[in-house]
């Protein structure tokens, strides 16, 4: 399955992106739709493929939503730029919107949610290797 059947972002994008970074042009240079592809460009680095969409899935983004544009942009400009944007890598409008109560984009949890998920998870393996490794030592102190 080739990233552009499962998002909008095509392989010529993710090459424009790249030539972009690689060219370190200014940021006051870049348009907006430079600024987006960049955006998805690293985010495909960190997530390739499938955990790209699910990432979308995840925070609420739907492809092409000005949610997920700004998210993307926001992103270059913390990654690329440097800067440091308001409003975590959603933007300020991106908590604000209220046009739909169910979505991860109306409320404060958005980023929260995965990371919580993620330290659970964490805790939980490490309680586990804990476990495994005292019933080891109990099993090979028994042998003496």
């Amino acid at each position: 399955m080739s990233i552009a059947s499962v998002y909008a972002v095509t392989q010529d994008e993710l090459n424009q992106a790249k030539a972009l970074i690689d060219s370190n042009i200014s940021c006051n240079q870049l348009t907006n739709d430079q600024l987006e592809i960049m955006g998805e460009y690293y985010m495909e680095q960190m997530m390739p493929g499938e955990a790209h969409v699910r990432a979308h899935q995840m925070m609420g983004l739907t492809e092409g939503s000005e949610a997920e544009e700004q998210f993307h942009i926001n992103m270059t400009k913390r990654i690329y730029c440097g800067e440091n944007v308001g409003g975590g890598m959603m933007g300020n409008n991106y908590y604000q919107n209220s046009q739909n109560n169910n979505s991860y984009q109306n409320n404060s949890f958005g980023f929260q949610v995965f990371f919580y998920v993620l330290l659970v998870l964490v805790v939980i393996i490490l309680v586990l290797i804990i476990l495994l490794l005292v019933n080891k030592l109990k099993k090979h102190g028994g042998k003496k």
